[in-house]
C-alpha cells in the first residue's frame, strides 16, 4: 500500500498542465482540487475522497483517468461529488 504521501504526489502530477492539489483531512479522506494556476480557475474539486481502494498505482491511474474523463465533459464535483470515490 502507498502512503498518503505518495498517493498525494502521483494524484497531483497526473493533471499537467492543469495544476492539481491533494490534502489529507484526519479522518484520511482527500480533498482533490484541480485548477488553471494561471487564472485560479477551479476545474474540479473532489472532498472526502476514500483512499480505501486506493492500495496501488494502477488504481490511482484508474482515479485519474476517470477525473479527465470528466474534466472533459465538463461536469464539476463540487461540494463533495465522489465523495467517498471507491474506484
Amino acid at each position: 500500500m502507498l502512503s498518503t504521501s505518495e498517493l498525494c504526489h502521483i494524484l497531483e502530477s497526473g493533471f499537467l498542465p492543469l495544476s492539481c492539489v491533494c490534502s489529507v483531512h484526519p479522518s484520511g479522506s482527500l480533498t482533490i482540487k484541480i485548477y488553471d494556476a494561471d487564472s485560479g480557475r477551479v476545474d474540479l474539486l473532489l472532498t472526502g475522497v476514500s483512499t480505501a481502494e486506493l492500495t496501488s498505482v494502477r488504481d490511482i491511474s484508474n482515479l485519474i483517468g476517470e477525473l479527465r474523463t470528466e474534466l472533459r465533459a465538463g461536469r464539476r464535483g463540487f461540494a463533495g461529488g465522489f465523495t467517498n470515490y471507491a474506484g
